[in-house]
Formats: C-alpha cells, sequence, structure tokens
C-alpha cells in the first residue's frame, strides 16, 4: 500500500532511535523493515515497552521512507522480514519470491474511501462519470470491487489518473465530482462546505479486509527460524492487549513514533482494524467473506494481471505460510 505518513530524514532519525534504544541485548537481532503506518501500532508499542524480551529475540524495527522499497530488503536478506500490504506480496510471488505472509496486522476500516458529490447516491451513478484515483493503489483496488458489486467495471467510467493527495483540491475547485482518497483527506472533503457538498459513496467499511497489512518472512526464514517468527506474532498480540487495557499510554507511545498527538492518533485508529487473536485466522480460510485472501487476493491479483504487472495471478495458498500461527493460536 503505497499510502503511508511522510516524516522527515530526522524525524525518521529519532524515531529509528527511540525504537532501538531500549531494546535488549541479544545475540541475533531480527531486522523487521517497517514505514510509519497507525496500523502497526501494536508493533510500535511491544518495542518501546521491550514486550518481545519474553520471547529470547532481539527485535529491530527499521523505518522506511517507501514501503516499496521492503520486498526487495527482504529478498535480499537485508531484513529478516517486513510489513507489507497484501497486494505487494501477490506481486512479488507472482514474479517467483518465496515471500509468505505468517499473520494479518490490520485492515482498513473506513480510512479509504470513494467520496463523491452528494448528488451521487449510489454506485451506479458512477456510470459514465469521471472518477479520480492513484492506479495499482488500494485506491484502485477499493474502487473496482466497489464497481463489481454494481455490476460495474473501469469501462464504464471515466479514470482520471490522480494522487490521493490531490482529490480534495481537485473536488473543492468543482472539476471532480468523484474520488477515491484515505484519511485524512477523506474527512476533509466530506467537512467541505458544512458538510453538505461531499458524502462517502463507498468504503473499505464495505469491504473489510480489501486492504490488508501483513507481517512477511521469506519461506526458507519461516522453517529455519520459527521461534522468532513466534515471538513476532506474539508480540503483535501482546502489544495490541496493551492498547486495550492502557489506550492512552499506548496513544502517547503510537504518538512519538508518528510524529502526532495522542489524541490525533485515537483519530487515526478509528481507520485500521487491527484483528484480535480470535480473528487471525480468517483470512487464511476458504470463504466468501472480503476479510479471506481467497477474495481478496483474486481481486487484487486480476486487477495487477490486467494492468499487466504480472503475467499470471499466483495460487492464493503460495502467498502465505500459517504454520506458525495456528500452531500458536491451537494452545
Amino acid at each position: 500500500m503505497l499510502r503511508r505518513l511522510v516524516v522527515t530524514a530526522v524525524r525518521f532519525f529519532a524515531v529509528a532511535l527511540a525504537l532501538t534504544a531500549a531494546a535488549p541485548a541479544f545475540a541475533a537481532p531480527i531486522k523487521i523493515g517497517t514505514v510509519i503506518w497507525i496500523g502497526y501500532g501494536p508493533y510500535y508499542v511491544a518495542d518501546a515497552l521491550n514486550l518481545f524480551k519474553k520471547s529470547g529475540v532481539d527485535v529491530t524495527l527499521q523505518v522506511f521512507t517507501d514501503p516499496a522499497l521492503i520486498p526487495p530488503a527482504i529478498e535480499s536478506g537485508a531484513v529478516a522480514g517486513g510489513m507489507l500490504t497484501y497486494d505487494q506480496v501477490i506481486g512479488m510471488v507472482a514474479k517467483g519470491s518465496t515471500q509468505r505472509v505468517v499473520m494479518p496486522i490490520d485492515y482498513s476500516n473506513g480510512g479509504d474511501a470513494i467520496v463523491t458529490s452528494t448528488s451521487v447516491t449510489k454506485v451506479t451513478d458512477l456510470k459514465g462519470k469521471k472518477v479520480a484515483f492513484n492506479p495499482l493503489s488500494p485506491s484502485d483496488f477499493l474502487l473496482s470491487y466497489a464497481l463489481k458489486t454494481a455490476s460495474l467495471t473501469e469501462k464504464d467510467i471515466q479514470p482520471i489518473n490522480m494522487t490521493p493527495e490531490a482529490i480534495p483540491a481537485a473536488m473543492a475547485s468543482g472539476s471532480l465530482l468523484a474520488g477515491v482518497t484515505y484519511e485524512p483527506s477523506v474527512s476533509q472533503i466530506v467537512g467541505m462546505d458544512g458538510g453538505k457538498k461531499f458524502h462517502v459513496l463507498f468504503s473499505t467499511k464495505n469491504a473489510p479486509g480489501l486492504i490488508t497489512d501483513v507481517l512477511v518472512f521469506k519461506q526458507a526464514y519461516i522453517k529455519s527460524n520459527p521461534k522468532e517468527v513466534r515471538a513476532l506474532i506474539q508480540g503483535y498480540i501482546d502489544g495490541l492487549d496493551y492498547m486495550k487495557k492502557n489506550p492512552d499510554e499506548a496513544a502517547k507511545i503510537i504518538g512519538k513514533v508518528l510524529g502526532v498527538s495522542a489524541a490525533e492518533v485515537k483519530e487515526q485508529l478509528d481507520g485500521v482494524y487491527n484483528l484480535p487473536p480470535g480473528e487471525l485466522l480468517n483470512v487464511f480460510a476458504k470463504t466468501q467473506d472480503t476479510v479471506s485472501f481467497f477474495v481478496s487476493g483474486e481481486l487484487i491479483g486480476g486487477i495487477l494481471k490486467n494492468k499487466r504487472q504480472i503475467a499470471a495471478v499466483p495460487k492464493i495458498e503460495d502467498t502465505f505460510d500459517d504454520s506458525v500461527i495456528k500452531a500458536m493460536l491451537k494452545k
């Protein structure tokens, strides 16, 4: 998902120091590639509170300024694993990589949306209209899914190539009636003119799991280092538990990483959904729910193939390895 908060190089350096300063000294530190994103809150909490320590591992969160740089870093071994969006995994596997999802982290829960003029009341009303979105991005996937629910395709609209950040200004100018973007742009658009001009037509609340962040390792690493993979999964579970029990303190910790206030953290958390332990296995199940990789993966893979980003959609079973998490949760 090529959409994350942008911060200065100085802040990245400061964050990296903050994340690693308190880490216990173990012989073999595990580097995990990440970016600054609200959905990764449980991991920021786990790192700040040394929650990986009980698993006997040393985890270093290595911050990248561009999420597109993480898959090649995993491939080369520069990092042991990384936090990606599921579409990135599909793209890598389609090109021969053995990178596999070991667990879901979060999914967009209204944070991504199709925002339109209030005159557009249903998805079918988009037919023949200009719709701005960023191709081959979560915005593209959300729009394609929404059109599919209305028996439409991209051929039925007038697609406009536009970055999510540029959409609010275009809609404010009156040159655009519909666009696909994410928070905080969604709220900004909806709030224009006292909230009477634009509204959310369709969002990821209508398609939970369609845009999912995941923890990824290469297949060989998973097989040879199950303890380390378990530690990363347990760190997420413990970090999320702390967030639920200590929301104010957790918001402060996450805010330091994101460079925003605790109040802003709580607002941003409304747009994502961190899966609790009881739901972590749902993404691996063969269901018709958009939470399942067998639904979201086929949709995303189809879009990537149609736009010639990949030659063929990989088998969904080849995009994940749920052996470690299944063994953990069965206990």
